[in-house]
């Protein structure tokens, strides 16, 4: 595989997503559809495309070369995602349904005060550039070494040249373009990784049962991790409960996906969609655990030294660019490719909804579709690629980790307090001190860092993981009690005055 060849494809392939944006745009492109596709999108187009959303360049990297280190541990966290998912469909579509929202924090807003809505509008655009400026950088750094490194372009234009082209495809149509970009991107990702397990299985000259039996009896293949609860970071309560919190806060709090949620017309549709993308989520990370093993098995039959790699996200294209044929090499690419910007084009607009209905106030215009307004919205959706670009350049100099466990760390800390503001609204009757809830919000992440900086790590066995979350969460559910008595008096639950 050469730089050329890949380079190639990059361009046909956002030739084609650019040929999308074309056909979802020219007939309507107004703040609608920008933001909410017109509320007549199909569910099961929804529920396809948001795989490719959920899952990104880090499950298609990450995942196969952290197997080397934790086998399928990461299955547990994906089980619990799963009760994550079910508990969104159940518990938040029904309030965001009822209360048709286009900013899943206009809730707070209702329930809390202005100061708790702002605050969480603020932690999501937070929280939302930094995870999907991970997730760029993650393919950003493979792009540069496999295909730019041969002319010597700097890794700033790299991300420039990515961030400009999903700028590009996304600036009229918004969501309306986003869901069938996603579709498609989502099919090129499936496709990839069945086709990455056909081709490594056919190098190593096994037939389908006898890859599944390979993978079932190799040393990659242990699930479940019991033995040490304090001091492993993958053991199974830990893992099982942060996936469910991660799933609830990095979904269900997230105007990102759950934007998609409120593009159908009914709750019904909205329930539909979350289910059978669950269903599907579950299988399609197994195949890529069953990927990393089959991975490190073809690596020892082959003898290739792993030793040189930087870190093991290098793992999956290492083999698929410079050890197997052609086909599948462009087949890596393009699963990659799909997996990133389908998360990326996401976010960008995400982001933009965000700042234009919750801190412009589009919402409550005399005419949210005008042409200045819609213009504002390009601006601003011009503006979060700028920023974007700039997390990423940050992320390269300070990042010497692996990046799916440097992802669920940071949301741990940032989507920690955006979890408690919406239990207590939910679960509670009590009003809060809403002049306090930024400082609650701010301080409550900074003291979960100290505990576990200065207190957990140097004096105690316990090792955290991802049930972070949790921990940061309940501080702030806590704090909001303990302030809530100095509040007015209390107003009902889930927006009911």
């Amino acid at each position: 595989m050469t730089p050329t060849v890949l380079l190639l494809f990059l361009v046909v392939y956002f030739s084609l997503l650019l040929g999308v944006a074309y056909l979802t745009s020219r007939k309507s492109a107004d703040n609608a559809t920008f933001f909410v596709a017109n509320r007549n999108a199909k569910w099961y187009m929804v529920a396809f495309g948001m795989i490719g959303t959920a899952l990104s360049g880090v499950t298609f990297i990450s995942v196969p070369g952290a197997v080397g280190n934790s086998d399928f541990g990461y299955f547990q966290f994906i089980l619990g995602n799963a009760v994550g998912f079910i508990i969104i469909a159940y518990v938040l579509l029904p309030l965001y349904y009822r209360m048709n929202l286009t900013s899943i924090y206009t809730y707070l807003e209702e329930r809390l005060g202005h100061r708790s809505y702002k605050t969480g509008a603020m932690i999501f655009l937070i929280s939302r550039t930094i995870g999907s400026a991970f997730r760029l950088y993650l393919v950003a750094i493979i792009l540069q070494w496999f295909i730019f490194d041969a002319w010597n372009i700097p890794f700033a234009v790299t991300i420039a040249l990515c961030l400009v082209l999903i700028w590009l495809y996304t600036n009229k149509g918004g969501l309306k373009t986003i869901i069938i970009t996603d579709m498609m991107q989502t099919f090129f990702l499936v496709l990839a990784v069945v086709l990455s397990i056909y081709f490594m299985a056919d190098s190593l000259g096994l037939g389908f049962m006898e890859t599944m039996e390979t993978v079932k009896e190799s040393s990659y293949s242990k699930i479940f991790f019991w033995e040490d609860m304090l001091g492993d970071r993958i053991h199974f309560w830990k893992h099982f409960l942060g996936g469910i919190f991660v799933t609830v806060a990095m979904t269900g709090l997230d105007q990102d996906l759950m934007q998609k949620n409120l593009s159908m017309k009914t709750i019904g549709e909205a329930q539909k969609n979350m289910l059978t993308f669950t269903g599907i989520f579950v299988v399609i990370n197994l195949f890529f655990l069953s990927v990393g093993a089959l991975l490190y098995i073809y690596a020892g039959q082959k003898g290739i030294n792993l030793a040189n790699l930087p870190t093991p996200d290098y793992l999956y294209p290492e083999i698929a660019l410079h050890h197997l044929a052609i086909v599948p090499g462009i087949v890596f690419m393009m699963g990659l490719t799909a997996a990133t910007f389908a998360t990326t084009d996401s976010a960008l607009t995400a982001l933009t909804t965000s700042f234009c209905v919750d801190f412009l106030n589009f919402n409550k215009k005399a005419d949210p579709h005008d042409r200045a307004l819609v213009r504002t919205r390009n601006r601003v959706h011009f503006g979060f690629s700028i920023v974007m670009m700039l997390v990423v350049l940050v992320f390269r100099i300070i990042n010497n980790d692996s990046v799916v466990t440097a992802i669920f760390t940071a949301a741990s800390y940032t989507y920690g307090p955006l979890l408690g503001l919406f239990a207590f609204g939910i679960l509670t009757k009590l009003p809060v001190a809403d002049r306090l809830v930024p400082y609650i919000c701010v301080l409550s992440p900074v003291l979960c860092y100290a505990l576990n900086t200065y207190v957990v790590i140097p004096y105690t066995a316990y090792a955290v993981g991802f049930e972070l979350i949790i921990y940061n969460g309940l501080l702030t559910w806590l704090m909001l009690w303990a302030t809530s008595f100095s509040a007015a008096k209390p107003v009902g639950v889930l927006g009911e005055k």
